[in-house]
C-alpha cells in the first residue's frame, strides 16, 4: 500500500514557490558577495608576506579565506537544494519524503522548503 500524501492546495504551493524563489535570489546574493569576499582576501594574501607562520597577518587572512570559502560551499549547496525543490515542485512530488513517501507537512516546509525529506526520515538520516 503506497503512503497518502496530503496534497499541497495551490495557496501553499504558490506561497512556497515564492519562498524558495526569494532565497534563491537572496542567496545568489550572498554568492556573489562571498566571491568578492574570497578575491579581496586573496588580493591582501597577495600583497603580504607568503610566510604565514612569521607573518602575524598571514594566519588571519589564511582563517579568514578558509571560513568565506566554507561559507560559499553552504550557499552553492543551498541553491542546490532550492533548485532541487522547485523541480520537485513542477513535477508535482514536492512534498512527498523522498526516502518514505509519507506526506512532509506545510509545517515542516514552511520552516524548510527545500527539505526532500519528512521529520522523521531527517532525522534517520542526520541523527
Amino acid at each position: 500500500m503506497t503512503p497518502t500524501v496530503a496534497a499541497l492546495d495551490s495557496r501553499q504551493r504558490g506561497a512556497l514557490r515564492k519562498r524558495l524563489l526569494a532565497d534563491r535570489a537572496s542567496t545568489l546574493d550572498s554568492v556573489a558577495q562571498l566571491g568578492f569576499d574570497i578575491d579581496s582576501v586573496r588580493h591582501s594574501r597577495r600583497d603580504s608576506s607568503t610566510d604565514d607562520e612569521h607573518d602575524p597577518e598571514g594566519s588571519t587572512l589564511a582563517f579568514e579565506q578558509s571560513q568565506t570559502s566554507a561559507l560559499l560551499r553552504q550557499a552553492v549547496h543551498r541553491i542546490d537544494q532550492i533548485d532541487d525543490a522547485l523541480g520537485r515542485l513542477d513535477d508535482d512530488s514536492y512534498g512527498s519524503c523522498a526516502s518514505c513517501g509519507r506526506s512532509i507537512g506545510y509545517a515542516r516546509l514552511s520552516a524548510r522548503p527545500y527539505t526532500p525529506h519528512c521529520v522523521t526520515c531527517a532525522a534517520r538520516l542526520n541523527p
